[in-house]
């Protein structure tokens, strides 16, 4: 059997096996909680709830399988690659920028040149920085910190910077412009972040990955998540480097040629790009018209469309992303997210698409959508009481002896450790699965390890009620029509008051409180089961503000806090040194140019 036969067999064996596992733990779910509900007469409540933990339970299943098909292989390099190939092709490295520190962007890029430098193949990279700020004090600091970028890395005709007067299209717009004007220059365009960093050896590899397989039209890599201080930034990294690797792994073997593009740390073929994924906009106004926001996976299933491969190889090292440092940066984040795969609504259906693309759109929709499937899950089950027929203790025409209903109490019991089995067990068997293969080593040994597993567990667990409750107001936005633009990202030290985590979360504690009083007056007996949402709801704010602090335990140790990799001590020896003088200045203000 060929390669390209046997990976589409693997391809069609995990999407299978992960669609019995979804199914399989959704139908026991429904038919648990039918049997549960209907122990005292079954009514059109019991039903609806019913169904709603079906389609809740599957959604979990589908994200515990990523997890299961991810623990069953491993990373590895793919076929037909030579190790050390010399590379041919020009690229172009884009920084798209947007209000950004220029400090901070711009010493990143003077330490991923440095890091190319160390390769025979250094002038086959240029740097491209596309600006789309608003803010002129933030593009004028862009333009004299480019100066220094350029006078200290000798970049004269290979790093580049202009900034457009429009930001039509936002990133998409900025990288298409590039593409129109100068992308006739280049083989292949490396797309990054503002807060993305790559050692010169991968970006060689991908490269080299590139021009070994002629169809490839993306590759994705996935990003390390690097520098956070912060309680919640440190246990986000500590999920991102101890079980991305598992859930992205299994996500690609489902995913095979028509694989994820999730916007950054991702090297596209220049030609393909610009021949398959011009994005016009969609008619009416946001939130689902205008710009297309989530770009990245329209891209992907354009080139798709198109003929491309679109791989993600899970094995490639060296690719690294900075995250959100507390909650609420997390939450401004996610619902732009939001409103981009709630726009996919109207894309779903275009024409040509891949059936995979399609379902990938389904799950990019359904990842937001799925919280109001639990709390209406939790409002029908306040309300149930209310639908509950009239208990008949002699249902047998002249039987002398009342009949009384089963207890089932016990079915939703084994329902709940159920759930909580597919939120936790993956976890847990991938801190095992460190454990037994020894790359528990990286995050401290075997204790630290699994002392960070369930410290993270309990962590998700406290925070997960009040993401599902910043979650759901997003998606009421947009539906109610509002468009949540394009906030700048907060980088950086993310501490935050008691006052202000107070200011950004106090609608949650209402809706905590108002929550368990109506169950209180309503159905008492579900108090005890909704405490764990509601009481992390009603201390949000305490929950938000102590876990923005700097982390001072041993928990959430990450490999690269233990051997940080060339490229990220570079970048921090540049940083430190950038900023301890005063900025450069221009004589006269920076000419656009162009690569």
């Amino acid at each position: 059997m060929s390669g390209v036969r046997r990976l589409g067999a693997v391809t069609l064996a995990s999407r299978l096996a992960a669609m019995a596992i979804s199914l399989t733990a959704a139908a026991g779910a429904f038919f648990l909680f039918l049997q549960f509900g209907s122990a005292d007469g079954l009514d059109s409540m019991d039903i609806t709830r019913s169904v709603l933990i079906l389609v809740s339970t599957s959604w979990l299943a589908w994200g515990a399988a990523h997890a299961i098909l991810g623990l069953l292989t491993r990373a590895r390099r793919p076929e037909g690659v030579r190790p050390n190939a010399p590379i041919s092709g020009r690229t172009v490295i884009l920084v798209p920028v947007y209000n950004e520190d220029p400090v901070a962007t711009f010493s990143r890029i003077a330490a991923m040149d440095a890091s190319l430098a160390t390769t025979p193949y250094a002038g086959l990279f240029h740097f491209a920085i596309l600006s789309d700020t608003r803010d002129d004090t933030i593009a004028a600091r862009e333009r004299l910190w480019f100066l220094r970028l350029l006078a200290e890395r000798n970049g004269e005709g290979r790093i580049f910077y202009r900034r457009r007067p429009i930001n039509r299209g936002r990133k998409a717009g900025n990288i298409e412009d590039f593409f129109q004007k100068s992308g006739g220059a280049y083989e292949f365009a490396l797309i990054l972040d503002a807060d993305s960093l790559m050692e010169g050896d991968t970006i060689v590899e991908m490269v080299r990955r590139m021009e070994a397989e002629p169809r490839l039209g993306l590759l994705q890599t996935l990003p390390a998540v690097t520098k956070a201080k912060a309680r919640f930034g440190r246990a986000m990294q500590f999920s991102a480097a101890l079980y991305a690797p598992s859930f992205a792994r299994g996500l690609a073997m489902m995913q095979g040629p028509t694989g994820p593009f999730w916007g950054h740390n991702a090297m596209v073929r220049v030609r393909a790009f610009v021949e398959s994924c011009g994005l016009p906009e969609l008619s009416g106004p946001p939130p689902f018209g205008g710009p297309v926001m989530s770009h990245d996976y329209v891209e992907a299933a354009l080139l798709a469309r198109a003929g491309w491969l679109v791989r993600f190889d899970d094995d490639l090292a060296g690719s690294y992303e900075e995250g959100p440092e507390n909650l609420v940066d997390h939450a401004k984040r996610d619902r732009r997210w939001c409103q981009g795969n709630l726009q996919h609504t109207r894309i779903l259906f275009a024409p040509g698409l891949r059936a995979w693309n399609r379902f990938v759109f389904v799950q990019g929709i359904m990842a937001y959508i799925a919280p109001l499937f639990w709390l209406g899950f939790i409002l029908a089950s306040i309300a149930a009481p209310f639908f509950v027929p009239p208990v008949d203790y002699f249902p047998v025409p002249y039987w002398p002896f009342p009949v009384f209903p089963s207890d089932e109490t016990w079915k939703a019991i084994g329902l709940a450790v159920g759930i909580f089995g597919l939120l936790f067990l993956p976890k847990l068997l991938i801190g095992v699965d460190a454990i037994l293969t020894g790359r528990a080593a990286g995050f401290g040994g075997p204790v630290r390890v699994m002392a960070s597993t369930l410290a993270e567990i309990v962590f998700s667990s406290v925070t997960a009620p009040i993401l599902m409750a910043y979650q759901t107001r997003s998606v009421l936005q947009v539906l109610m029509g509002r468009d949540g633009g394009w906030p700048t990202n907060n980088r950086g030290d993310g501490s935050m008051t008691l006052s202000e985590a107070w200011m950004a979360s106090h609608w949650i504690v209402t809706w905590g409180i108002a929550g368990i009083a109506a169950t209180y007056f309503l159905a008492p007996g579900l108090v005890p089961w909704l405490l764990p949402v509601a009481l992390p709801m009603i201390l949000s704010p305490l929950v938000i503000a102590s876990s923005s602090r700097a982390s001072r335990s041993g928990l959430f140790t990450a490999p690269l806090d233990l051997h940080p990799t060339p490229v990220l001590l570079a970048h921090e020896a540049i940083l430190a040194d950038w900023q301890s003088i005063p900025a450069p200045r221009a004589e006269a203000p920076l000419a656009v140019s162009h690569a």
